[in-house]
């Protein structure tokens, strides 16, 4: 991971924990402030009313751009307020992982990992170099021989993707496309989303290699339409899977071992491919009616299912309680800085 120089970031004086207002910005703000720090909102135009019903998860001031692209020309600025970036998912989509990347501002986690999420291909050279169990894929749509989800690149929320039940409707639904996908066989199963916190420098709880991994929560999303298709019986409506909300589950206790196994797999093949993704990460897996699992995806930063555990979740609340995602960041920056080990935490 890149070390920040000293003389470009105040390590010395107290932090800002700046994100862009969309996706989780608002938890992440709120664990900002109860870890002692000042917060900064980046927004396009006038300021989001609605942040105003929400005085806790409101940022103490906003940063306004013309566009997410330029917030490189305001990096003097940020700078000068002793900035920490938080990505999530809005802001990596809106710049793009090489984009966000290129930002000359330190960020928390290893900006490393947004190239190797973004590229399906290589997200899934990752997980199986893991030995993470994987949905079947296809590189040549003439081998289809089942029910296929086809999905694009990038942080989507689920967007654009589709169902695909041969070879030829395949072909008449991707030839209005024109963005890079992949082709994976649907796994029917209960879709679980484990949110993880990896933090390099906690010595207790569930240890790695190196540091510690911790469950802070599982949610499932409600995906438009395909999560109320069901009401209709077999009427010939085609499924889309654009996610509006997310409800909390929790998970057969003798399951958790497992999603555990494949954490701690996706995060020690990450130390050896590029310095490990650290922080929160999202595995997103289907489990079969014979308890098998499946990741179909890594979101390698907070994910908004989280938003549901503002105040903690019943896995959160078992390590400490009223412990959100945004909290954890804010604590693990917290905890660097006593111990002089910010780098290991930023990029």
């Amino acid at each position: 991971m890149k070390q920040i120089m000293k003389q470009e970031f105040d390590y010395q004086r107290d932090f800002t924990v700046a994100t862009i207002c969309s996706h989780s910005s608002m938890q992440i703000f709120s664990g900002a402030k109860l870890e002692g720090f000042k917060t900064l909102g980046i927004c396009i135009g006038e300021p989001p009313k609605f942040y105003n019903a929400f005085p806790k998860g409101k940022p103490d001031e906003f940063l306004t751009v013309n566009s997410y692209t330029e917030i490189n020309k305001f990096a003097e600025v940020l700078r000068e307020k002793n900035c920490i970036l938080i990505p999530h998912g809005s802001f990596v989509e809106y710049l793009g992982a090489s984009e966000f990347e290129k930002l000359e501002l330190p960020t928390f986690g290893n900006k490393a990992v947004l190239g190797w999420e973004s590229d399906r291909k290589k997200e899934r050279d990752w997980l199986s170099r893991a030995g993470v169990p994987l949905p079947r894929e296809y590189t040549d749509p003439n081998l289809i021989s089942g029910t296929v989800i086809v999905k694009f690149h990038g942080a989507k929320g689920g967007k654009g993707f589709f169902i695909a039940r041969s070879k030829e409707e395949f072909q008449n639904k991707i030839a209005e496309h024109r963005e890079s996908y992949v082709i994976q066989d649907y796994i029917v199963g209960t879709r679980y989303y484990f949110q993880f916190f990896y933090s390099p420098i906690r010595e207790e709880g569930y240890r790695l290699s190196k540091g510690s991994l911790e469950l802070l929560g599982i949610d499932k999303r409600i995906e438009s339409n395909v999560y109320e298709l069901y009401r209709l019986g077999n009427i010939d409506i085609e499924p889309t899977f654009v996610v509006t909300g997310n409800l909390p589950v929790v998970i057969r206790e003798s399951l958790i071992q497992k999603g555990f196994e494949i954490a701690e797999r996706t995060i020690e093949e990450s130390i050896r491919l590029f310095g490990g993704l650290v922080g929160p990460f999202c595995l997103e897996t289907v489990v079969t009616d014979r308890l098998e699992f499946y990741v179909f995806e890594v979101s390698a930063r907070i994910v908004a299912g989280s938003n549901l555990y503002i105040s903690g979740s019943p896995y959160s609340d078992l390590v400490e309680e009223k412990m959100s995602t945004g909290r954890r960041i804010a604590r693990e920056i917290r905890i660097a800085q006593k111990l002089g080990r910010l780098e290991e935490v930023l990029s």
